[in-house]
This record gives C-alpha cells, sequence and structure tokens, in this order.
C-alpha cells in the first residue's frame, strides 16, 4: 500500500486525510483490511495515539470499521446505487440486461480511452499483467477463472482512468454483475469460439492501451461490448428454444 511518512499539521488529521484519499482513489478498496497498528505507525511515522485517534475519526464518519480479532478493515463504502426490488427487476428483464451493456460500452470506452492517455505505467502494466494472466487460464479452460480475470481487467482500465466518480460507480455496477444480476459471464465463457473471440478482444484493447493510442482503445471496447451483447442475445435465444422445445416434449408425454 502507498503509505507516505507524515510531515507537518496535526498527526492524526495527516493521517485522516491520507487514508481518505486512499480510499476515494480506490486504492484502499472496501473490505480491505488495514496494516496492523505496529505497522501501520511506522509506515505513516506517528505515534500510536495519534493513529488511534485518526482511526476513530475515520470509524466515527462510516469508512473504517474495526471487526473484534480481525483488526481494521475499510468500510463497504460503496454500498447499492439500487433498491433491493429495482435489482429485482433488472434481472428479470432482458432490456436492463442490454441497457447495461449499453451502458458498460459507454463509460468503459470512454475509461480505456482517458487509460491510454493518462495511466500511469505502473496503472498499463497492471492492466498488461491481468491480460497475460487471462492468456494462462485461457489455455486451461476454467470458465470460472476466465469469467473473474475478466472483471479484473476492466475494472483495472477504469482505474487507470484516473476519474474517481467513474472508479467508484463501476465498482458498484460490478458488483452486480459478478453476483450475477445481469447475467451469467460462466456460460459465455464455456462456448469455445466466444471464450477465443473474447481473448482476441481483449488483446486488441490491451495492445491499443500500451500503444497509449485512446481512439483505438475506445473502438476496441465497443467492438467488444457490441459482441458481448449479441453473444448474450444469441444465448438467450438458445435458451428460449430449448425451454420450448421441454415444454413441447412434457405436453407429448402427458398425450401418451
Amino acid at each position: 500500500m502507498p503509505f507516505q511518512k507524515i510531515e507537518s499539521e496535526k498527526l492524526a488529521s495527516a493521517v485522516v486525510r491520507q487514508i481518505e484519499g486512499l480510499i476515494l482513489q480506490g486504492i484502499l478498496r472496501p473490505g480491505e483490511r488495514l496494516p496492523s497498528e505496529r505497522e501501520l505507525s511506522e509506515r505513516l511515522d506517528v505515534s500510536r495515539p495519534s493513529l488511534r485517534e485518526a482511526v476513530a475519526e475515520l470509524q466515527e464518519v462510516g469508512l473504517l470499521t474495526t471487526r473484534a480479532g480481525s483488526g481494521i478493515f475499510v468500510a463497504d463504502v460503496l454500498g447499492s446505487a439500487f433498491s433491493p426490488a429495482l435489482i429485482r427487476l433488472f434481472a428479470q428483464n432482458d432490456q436492463a440486461v442490454f441497457d447495461y451493456l449499453s451502458f458498460r460500452k459507454d463509460i468503459e470506452g470512454m475509461a480505456a480511452e482517458r487509460a491510454a492517455r493518462l495511466g500511469s505505467d505502473t496503472d498499463l502494466e497492471v492492466i498488461d499483467t491481468l491480460f497475460r494472466r487471462m492468456e494462462a487460464v485461457h489455455s486451461k479452460r476454467n470458465p470460472a477463472d476466465e469469467a473473474a480475470l475478466d472483471a479484473l481487467f476492466h475494472m483495472a482500465i477504469v482505474e487507470a482512468s484516473h476519474n474517481v466518480i467513474m472508479l467508484h460507480m463501476m465498482r458498484a455496477m460490478f458488483d452486480l454483475l459478478q453476483e450475477g444480476v445481469f447475467y451469467n459471464r460462466q456460460v459465455m465463457f464455456r462456448n469455445r469460439p466466444t471464450r477465443d473471440a473474447l481473448l482476441e478482444q481483449h488483446r486488441a484493447i490491451n495492445t491499443a492501451i500500451q500503444a497509449r493510442d485512446g481512439a483505438a482503445a475506445r473502438a476496441a471496447v465497443a467492438t467488444h461490448m457490441e459482441f458481448v451483447e449479441t453473444a448474450l442475445h444469441d444465448q438467450r435465444k438458445a435458451e428460449r428454444h430449448e425451454a420450448l422445445a421441454q415444454l413441447r416434449l412434457r405436453h407429448q408425454s402427458e398425450k401418451t
């Protein structure tokens, strides 16, 4: 974690500002455990009483939480942008799913363009490393691992865009995606031709970002999301045909 030694001003206030900044930038994530009190005080170069004062203040405003016997954690500051009732409607409505994909195409296209232009060398290295991991997992044919890395890859691009509003909004949206609210990504990764196509699309996105070609990065994201939309549409169509076939078989068996 990129903690820095505290210089002037009231020590507890400086600690509060630094931890708030790390949470705002998305470096400290919801649910992440902070280092032990001893380690954190050494890394910040402050006394333990000053650190405790800062932690207490951050707990009071709801940014940190203490778990008995486990330590200090970043609170779940994301929450959900939607009520449980609305989330249930999303899960049941095809239009909501495709609107979500359209939304992602626009927002992630912008994020990829910004990442190519504004991302640090470290940001781009993280994106490239995740893509290399995707390549390695792809050869092992594990849909669950590939789907998980897919989400991490896309979130790394959003993080590299250096827009804190976009970052926290998309983290909340990806939480819903990982919970399967919009669609089951693992099903998509079980289809070999689809998996191969997705990998090449991610390669194109990564290549454009590494080349710092913002326009190409945005176009690659658009191509990728349009492919996902088509693949999901075909998947839903096949599922409906299968359900209809099963219904016909049931009716036939009941007549005999």
